[in-house]
């Protein structure tokens, strides 16, 4: 009568277990435009940087915390929000000799592969669009840090994304030489981008 007994308990043991969901592994989130930004800086006139950014960073991450090759990117700029802290280089900037945002008002990056580089580092390569033109790219990312509650109740991660990328490469190509032989703007550009993201609900 005790085997009975064990073995039924044993039974619905296990069809207790076997009736609870899966945990999931993957995570949704939506990057806050009010606390990300992409920022990038140049050379200009070969003795100096010029820093700008711009404002309007939206996008969705999924992210596998058991298998982050699983995870994804999907990231979208406003070219319009554009600042450099000097309005007439702004509206350059957005003319046809640069970002022609008249008829490339975004740039895109969606990843192809996110790869764990060492613990709390990722390698994330994906496809880089800017004045209509894509290119590979590989984004070396500081995080997900740990996830916080604000607040509000909501769970709140970061990450920090760098990459350089020469702007030749996507179109933008307009320069002016000086009497010495250099050049007025240089062509590798800096990109750090600062992500604060909202767990999807």
């Amino acid at each position: 009568m005790g085997q009975i007994l064990s073995r039924m308990a044993l039974t619905a043991g296990l069809a207790a277990m076997l009736s609870l969901p899966a945990s999931a592994t993957t995570s949704t989130w939506q990057l806050d435009p009010s606390h990300s930004a992409a920022q990038f800086s140049v050379r200009h006139l070969a003795i100096s940087t010029v820093r700008g950014g711009f404002s309007s960073v939206k996008g969705t991450v999924v992210f596998d915390d058991k298998d982050v090759s699983k995870s994804s990117v999907d990231v979208t700029i406003d070219v319009n929000t554009v600042d450099t802290r000097e309005p007439n280089r702004d509206k350059d900037l957005k003319s046809d000799h640069f970002f022609d945002v008249a008829q490339y008002p975004t740039m895109t990056f969606k990843s192809t592969k996110v790869e764990q580089a060492e613990p709390g580092k990722l390698k994330v390569t994906g496809n880089l669009t800017i004045h209509g033109v894509t290119k590979e790219v590989v984004l070396e990312v500081e995080g997900p840090t740990a996830p916080v509650k604000d607040p509000w109740g909501n769970q709140r991660t970061a990450v920090n994304a760098t990459t350089k990328i020469n702007r030749q490469d996507f179109g933008v190509k307009w320069n002016a030489t000086m009497d010495n032989g250099g050049v007025v703007v240089g062509d590798e550009v800096s990109i750090n981008i600062d992500a604060e993201m909202i767990a999807k609900k």
